[in-house]
């Protein structure tokens, strides 16, 4: 990848990035009070984690981060609030669900970026500090244990 087409590679998934985040501490929030909580929450954190190292990899490749796709992804995780999910103001079995596949395409996209750094810079002096093989590891992981929970959610929601 040449520098430009890379920063902008970085900066739509430190975007994606943001509203995952985002939606992975409404997800913990809205299940606190069941058994889903506790996995979305350990992901959530896991996320805000990757993230970090995310816009670590950025500095250490001299790429800027853009603030205007940061804003639009955070103001784009706040408009999906507002989808009705089979309740008119409450959060539903449908909300899980949807909340479920969009946090696994988002762990999806995580994974294929690293992937992607792996075979592209991973003889690049500069990111010899962070280890792509944990970070690959880590997002299967997030996959599987969101898969498990999509599985359980989906097997709840209304048919």
């Amino acid at each position: 990848m040449t520098r430009k087409p890379l920063a902008i590679y970085l900066n739509d998934h430190f975007a994606g990035s943001t509203l995952g985040l985002e939606l992975a501490k409404r997800a913990a929030s809205n299940n606190s009070d069941n058994s889903y909580g506790e996995v979305l929450a350990g992901i959530a954190e896991e996320i805000e984690r990757d993230r970090e190292i995310l816009a670590d990899v950025m500095k250490r490749l001299t790429v800027r981060r853009d603030r205007v796709k940061v804003a639009a992804s955070w103001l784009g995780e706040k408009a999906t609030r507002l989808k009705p999910n089979d309740e008119l103001l409450g959060y539903s079995a449908l909300s899980r669900l949807e909340e479920l596949e969009l946090l696994s395409l988002g762990v999806e996209g995580k994974l294929s970026l690293w992937q992607a750094l792996r075979h592209t810079h991973a003889d690049d002096s500069r990111l010899a500090a962070v280890d792509l093989d944990e970070l690959i590891q880590r997002a299967r992981s997030q996959r599987r244990r969101l898969e498990r929970q999509r599985r359980r959610a989906a097997a709840e929601a209304p048919a």
